[in-house]
């Protein structure tokens, strides 16, 4: 493929089935969804919403509500960062090869268009990691605006579940946009070596299982959602 040694071209079909299909399965199978801790957030959200409902003093709620979108904007805007030094990485593979070459093990693309190749296979992520920051950071901002216009003490019950939807989308986005974060830093090993690129990508996709499906974490949430409320 375009002169690419079997290698490299073996390290990112690797790459791309752990991260393509580790969010197929979360993200699309219902049944493997249900049981994650993305899964159990949705729930705690729809419970917030229910609650702010019959709240008259909402500042912790507007509290919460920042909370969380300046932790989406700090992301976003790391994206801009990482993506501009990226950009200078283009214009200077001589020098980039030249500090991976002191570095035991490592075996730097031997020529531009190789080094080329793996950084803007980092563009492309951190640019979807910016698109779907940014897009949670909207949808924090529409569910803000719903919520404005819950009137305290009443019983608009189906505003507030809509309100609850906004903002689980706003988590499922910023989930998406966290995990091109996780596996940026696997594509990163790719400049190391091709071998490197495969053994960070299975690392990533059984961090994330762990954290999303065995984590002290998830079992709290899943027991405090299973409950009526």
């Amino acid at each position: 493929m375009w002169g690419m040694p079997a290698l490299d071209i073996l390290a990112l079909a690797v790459f791309a089935l752990c991260w393509a299909g580790y969010a197929a399965l979360v993200d699309r199978v219902p049944a493997i969804r249900a049981r994650s801790v993305i899964a159990a957030m949705d729930e705690h959200r729809r419970r917030w919403m229910l609650a702010f409902l019959e709240r008259e003093n909402r500042i912790m709620d507007t509290q919460i509500i920042g909370n969380l979108m300046n932790s989406t904007s700090f992301l976003a805007n790391t994206s801009i960062f990482i993506l501009g030094g990226l950009v200078a990485l283009l214009g200077a593979p001589d020098l980039g090869r030249r500090v991976l070459a002191s570095l035991p093990f490592a075996e730097p693309p031997s020529n531009d268009w190789a080094w080329e190749i793996r950084i803007g296979l980092l563009l492309l992520i951190f640019i979807r990691a910016f698109f779907e920051l940014t897009w949670a950071l909207r949808h924090f901002n529409y569910g803000s605006i719903v919520m404005g216009g819950i009137m305290p003490g009443t019983a608009d019950r189906s505003r507030a579940l809509a309100a609850a939807e906004v903002l689980n989308r706003a988590g499922r986005h910023f989930n998406t946009g966290l995990r091109a974060y996780y596996f940026g830093l696997a594509a990163l090993a790719w400049i190391v070596h091709p071998v490197a690129l495969m053994l960070a990508s299975l690392l990533v996709v059984r961090e994330l299982h762990r954290r999303e499906f065995r984590s002290v974490l998830r079992e709290a949430l899943v027991r405090e959602a299973s409950r009526g409320f």
